[in-house]
């Protein structure tokens, strides 16, 4: 499968989702990240170091990595950025979609998510401008990377054992985020604690929670866990 983690800033996906994207990788699956920002200005950061360390977490996790181009700070829910993503999810013939969770303190990942919504609507469309064929990702589901000091409550989880390693070393390719900046030191522990936190609901050393706007179906319940 072609599989898409939108994301706002380059390190938020790596954050919500980085072991799930190790695992569906191993799988055979093809998992290209959108950022749709550099996610510069930040204290310690500049374009050309944020798309090195973008880079090499790519690179850590086996994923394929693009960027929209748009404003950090000033990501707008507007008909470009609607149709911008919507060309990625054609052009890219995206199958399943990872989206930031609604919930969200930062106006960039809550815009985003409104964008990720009609993009997949918009790509569907024939007789318009964006480019590619009309294609319709058949699966959107939101993954948690939150400004929110809450607990995500899942719809389900993801079995990420095995995978824990390759999602810290990916965040930890950020070190003008997590490294330079004393005030983020203790991020990279709490996501570990958090990963380890979910993995023990399912019976699992490591695990990633999901929500879903729509209904999940089942086809084998003896694959459910734990």
């Amino acid at each position: 499968m072609n599989i898409a983690v939108i994301a706002a800033h380059p390190d938020d996906a790596e954050l919500g989702l980085g072991a799930t994207m190790a695992l569906l990788v191993s799988q055979g699956h093809r998992v290209l990240v959108i950022d749709a920002s550099n996610g510069e200005p930040t204290p310690f950061g500049d374009v050309a170091t944020r798309a090195l360390e973008a880079a090499q977490a790519a690179t850590i996790l086996g994923v394929e990595r693009v960027n929209l181009g748009l404003t950090n700070r000033a990501i707008t829910h507007d008909l470009a950025s609607r149709h911008a993503l919507a060309a990625q999810l054609r052009l890219n013939t995206i199958d399943i979609m990872f989206v930031p969770h609604p919930l969200d303190a930062h106006p960039d990942h809550v815009a985003l998510t409104k964008i990720s919504i009609d993009a997949r609507f918009d790509a569907k469309l024939t007789k318009c401008a964006i480019p590619g064929e009309p294609h319709h990702p058949r699966r959107l589901y939101h993954y948690f990377c939150t400004h929110l000091k809450h607990v995500p409550q899942p719809d389900f989880i993801v079995d990420c054992a095995g995978f824990a390693q390759k999602k810290m070393q990916a965040i930890a390719a950020y070190k003008s985020q997590f490294h330079a900046n004393a005030k983020n030191h203790s991020i990279a522990s709490w996501v570990e604690a958090m990963g380890r936190f979910y993995g023990s609901r399912i019976n699992s050393e490591f695990g990633e929670p999901l929500t879903s706007p729509e209904c999940v179906g089942v086809r084998d319940i003896a694959a459910l866990l734990p």
